[in-house]
């Protein structure tokens, strides 16, 4: 018998409210989704904050790098308006919406029901790998169990685009409760598409394809639990998806928001699904599988 995907917030109901704001996760809880997914920076001051660019220009009211301010200082900005969404007052007042680690796992322990946690670990990071280290610390602080990698009613999983991130914590977390992220490079394209010129942007380029070979790699030799590929990576790459499938790996695919996407994962037999929209996505499977 077909078992029903999970289904993942990505970064909470991120098309209802403005992402990895406390609305958003809060809407997620009430949506019934399995699962949050967040992304992660340390501050300067080496709080850990929910955020998914390295900058504060695109979704927030300041400028410049996340890591260059305090937690302080963040706190000051605003981190929802741009997204033009009025919340709730039972959702918090908009200098409540940023939020750090801790906060979020407060408001998952409040759900008092088993729901699912994946943080990505967002690389190059100006403290590196202490990232890792300040999120293994905040979790054994609420008591996370590394074997089954629980926090109470939370269970947490680990991810990342950077494979030398994704060792590093292999050393400590159980491969079952890791995800190696992946997705297509097109050197050509993005040297097409980027504005930083021909010259510069083939060395990014060249850069981000050595990572998805890197990846694939660590994939390809099941040495973590996960694998987390777009949704245009597994329509494309249907071999080597079905080949991961057959050696055990549990699927999280991402950004999954179109119907049709969420009927080919079913399709495929993916396991997890990361989307902006959890209500619908979730409505979706269970009319599938009722």
């Amino acid at each position: 018998m077909t078992i029903r995907p999970f289904v993942y917030a990505h970064r909470g109901a991120s098309a209802r409210f403005a992402e990895h704001t406390r609305a958003a996760y809060l809407q997620a809880i009430a949506d019934g989704a399995d699962g949050v997914e967040c992304d992660v920076h340390l501050t300067r001051d080496q709080h850990i904050v929910l955020l998914h660019d390295s900058n504060l220009d695109r979704t927030s009211s300041g400028t410049g790098p996340v890591g260059d301010r305090t937690l302080a200082e963040l706190r000051e900005l605003d981190f929802s308006s741009w997204k033009g969404a009025r919340i709730p007052d039972e959702f918090g007042a908009r200098t409540q919406q940023l939020l750090t680690l801790p906060e979020l796992l407060d408001l998952l322990e409040a759900a008092g029901r088993e729901i699912g946690l994946a943080i990505e670990l967002k690389h190059p990071s100006p403290y590196r790998l202490k990232l890792e280290d300040r999120v293994l610390e905040v979790l054994r602080s609420r008591g996370w169990d590394p074997q089954s990698s629980r926090v109470g009613n939370i269970q947490v999983s680990f991810m990342s685009f950077d494979a030398e991130a994704v060792e590093y914590l292999l050393g400590t977390v159980p491969a079952r409760h890791v995800c190696m992220l992946v997705d297509d490079i097109s050197v050509v394209g993005l040297r097409e598409s980027t504005a930083l010129g021909a010259l510069t942007g083939g060395a990014v380029a060249n850069v981000l394809r050595a990572a998805q070979l890197d990846a694939e790699a660590i994939l390809d030799g099941a040495r973590v639990g996960i694998a987390g590929p777009g949704i245009t990576y597994v329509k494309d790459h249907p071999n080597r998806v079905r080949a991961w499938l057959d050696a055990g790996l549990t699927f999280r695919v991402w950004t999954v928001d179109a119907p049709e996407d969420v009927d080919h994962c079913v399709a495929v037999g993916i396991q997890q699904i990361t989307t902006n929209r959890p209500a619908d996505v979730l409505a979706q499977l269970r009319a599938t599988f009722a």
